[in-house]
């Protein structure tokens, strides 16, 4: 059975990561932990922000279906090496990250000025 990833779910998720301490929340598509390739939807309220991290043993791939985010790479100092803003107004909407590359992303809720993450 094919899994339909429409409005209500995305609705849905969205309630769920509001009521959460870290303001997001999985959904997970995989089946299990075990498996090679794991994908989810994230909801993710604006306003959070993911600190500097890497993925030492996968990439890491993400794809906006609504809202925005700052998605930043990371030399080892933290110095940044790219800055790109998904979202469907910049016409980019979304990132492969390489295993090991360490990264960041800030949720906006508006264009205006977007902090830079630390």
């Amino acid at each position: 059975m094919i899994k339909i990833i429409d409005k209500q779910l995305l609705d849905d998720v969205s309630r769920l990561a509001q009521k959460s301490d870290k303001l997001r929340m999985n959904y997970n598509l995989h089946q299990s932990l075990e498996d090679k390739c794991h994908r989810f939807l994230n909801a993710v309220e604006p306003g959070t922000v993911v600190p500097i991290h890497r993925h030492p043993t996968k990439d890491e791939s993400f794809v906006i279906l609504r809202g925005k985010v700052r998605v930043t790479t990371h030399n080892d100092d933290g110095s940044i090496i790219e800055d790109v803003v998904l979202s469907q107004e910049s016409g980019n909407y979304g990132v492969d990250i390489p295993l090991w590359q360490f990264c960041s992303y800030i949720f906006v809720p508006q264009w205006g000025r977007m902090p830079i993450g630390s």
